[in-house]
């Protein structure tokens, strides 16, 4: 696994204008934890306008914890943490005013060690309170109030280290096989990753289904998305048949319904600012 938070933007539509509206930061969790974390990710902002941040989501367990002071209720404004399993759609979240979130994003099949007794499967589309989903109340307050991003960062591996996670083998097979079709571009078929990882492909299913959320061909096809967006963010120039072809679809129309469908736009609408 590579040293270090990720330093891509994948996933991020238009990653340049969110930037320039919040303070984005990535920082690594303690190492007893990196097996089965990605990063934490951390937002802040100050708003003298609305904006509107939009994700298309890794096939990856978050939990969040957030304060908006512009919130519609005291539970917002005061701070709350929250269980969100794997988004099938675009996430978007309209931000105003102050506010901060301190994020955990797990490995896909990172999540389920920390929280054994449900199928990943079970949290997908779904935001849970954190306080009824894990079996330790979350530190909301040590985790959302400090300044000190560091001592942000302290109170997220005191939490996550406290729940014991137990080492599980089918935790890591399930992350060694989604970690192979995000890094893999032969990879293009579920029957492939399957044979790779010396699985059927009902047996890939079950897998995916009890540690990553969703199913096999689902993380293929948005790892492919997340490329396309990528490259199309970063060059207005972007040969899309080309792009289709390196993707494994069988022809542009194919890509181009996939990402509109994602996305909310076709390509072609997308550009960097």
């Amino acid at each position: 696994m590579a040293a270090g938070p990720r330093r891509d933007t994948r996933g991020i539509v238009d990653a340049p204008d969110l930037f320039a509206h919040v303070r984005f930061r990535r920082r690594e969790p303690a190492a007893a934890l990196r097996p089965y974390l990605e990063h934490y990710w951390l937002i802040d902002w100050d708003l003298t306008e609305p904006y509107a941040a939009h994700v298309v989501p890794h096939p990856s367990v978050n939990l969040v914890f957030q304060r908006y002071e512009a919130g519609d209720g005291p539970r917002e404004r005061s701070g709350y943490a929250e269980v969100a399993g794997v988004d099938p759609g675009l996430f978007a979240r309209k931000l105003a005013g102050r506010g901060r979130v301190c994020g955990v994003q797990f490995r896909p099949g990172g999540f389920r060690p920390f929280a054994p007794g449900r199928p990943a499967s079970a949290w997908t589309g779904l935001r849970s309170d954190a306080a009824g989903a894990l079996r330790l109340p979350p530190p909301v307050r040590a985790v959302l109030d400090p300044d000190d991003e560091d001592a942000r960062v302290a109170a997220l591996d005191a939490f996550l280290l406290a729940l014991e996670p137990r080492p599980d083998p089918q935790a890591t097979l399930a992350m060694a096989v989604v970690d192979r079709a995000r890094t893999d571009r032969t990879v293009l078929r579920v029957d492939r990753l399957a044979q790779d990882a010396g699985l059927s492909a009902r047996s890939l299913q079950r897998l995916f289904s009890a540690y990553v959320g969703v199913a096999p061909k689902w993380v293929i096809l948005r790892y492919r998305i997340h490329e396309a967006l990528e490259r199309a963010g970063s060059d207005p120039a972007v040969d899309w048949s080309r792009l289709a072809a390196d993707l494994g679809y069988s022809d542009q129309a194919h890509l181009v319904r996939d990402f509109t469908a994602t996305v909310g736009v076709p390509p072609t609408a997308f550009a960097p600012r």
